[in-house]
């Protein structure tokens, strides 16, 4: 009896731009900006890293195409909302998208090539608050003063010892061990009576600074 020859496996599909996108974001998300390589993504992959040059020049273009694609996930002004709402989901969002993304917060604003994506994303929220009545130069004010706000605690909150309320109450209960409550009053009291109280999530401090923001941009919008 003959011997069927073993079928040949079928040659597998070439990666295109989009998939290559996601791997590296994926291995990004997992083990940080610090990670990534050429080398590595086609490792992961299972590839020639000769093959990523098909669709990347270097590695600042494969990080312009994760930046793009990052600015792609955040919701852009809506028409059925006003400005404030708008500027507040837009805000939310970003959070939202840096909690799942925490190495892109320190390249969101710094890549010199910005992508379709990213462009769209700026000129919706420039858009929304000129369609609303804003001044250009308000505009500037408010754009900076909203993205200051957002990166910067996306920032802090990164760089906190703590992630979660319980983690929080463990830190702040550790912290009043360590210094003597008569000398310090006030923070003790701060972390007594607020940061050591059931519920309480640093998180929560955003939307309250936020809506500070928006309420000052308001205000000042209502006197032009």
């Amino acid at each position: 009896m003959a011997i069927q020859p073993e079928p040949r496996p079928e040659p597998r599909r070439p990666w295109n731009r989009a998939q290559l996108l996601r791997a590296a974001i994926a291995l990004a998300d997992t083990g940080g900006i610090e990670s990534l390589s050429m080398r590595k993504l086609s490792h992961e992959l299972g590839g020639g890293t000769m093959s990523l040059y098909n669709h990347f020049s270097n590695k600042d273009d494969l990080l312009d195409g994760m930046i793009d694609s990052v600015f792609s996930e955040i919701e852009l002004p809506a028409g059925e909302h006003a400005w404030k709402d708008n500027m507040r989901r837009r805000a939310l969002s970003i959070r939202a998208v840096m909690t799942r993304h925490p190495w892109a917060l320190g390249l969101m604003e710094s890549r010199r090539t910005p992508g379709p994506a990213t462009l769209r994303h700026h000129d919706a929220v420039i858009g929304c608050l000129r369609d609303a009545g804003f001044s250009l130069q308000l505009t500037a004010h408010a754009f900076s003063a909203l993205d200051s706000y957002i990166y910067g605690f996306a920032l802090q909150e990164q760089s906190l010892a703590f992630g979660t309320p319980e983690e929080t109450s463990e830190l702040a209960k550790a912290f009043l061990l360590q210094f003597p409550t008569k000398e310090y009053p006030r923070l003790a009291e701060l972390t007594i009576d607020h940061v050591l109280q059931p519920g309480y999530d640093y998180g929560d401090e955003y939307e309250f600074g936020l809506d500070l923001i928006l309420d000052g941009l308001e205000s000042t919008w209502l006197r032009r």
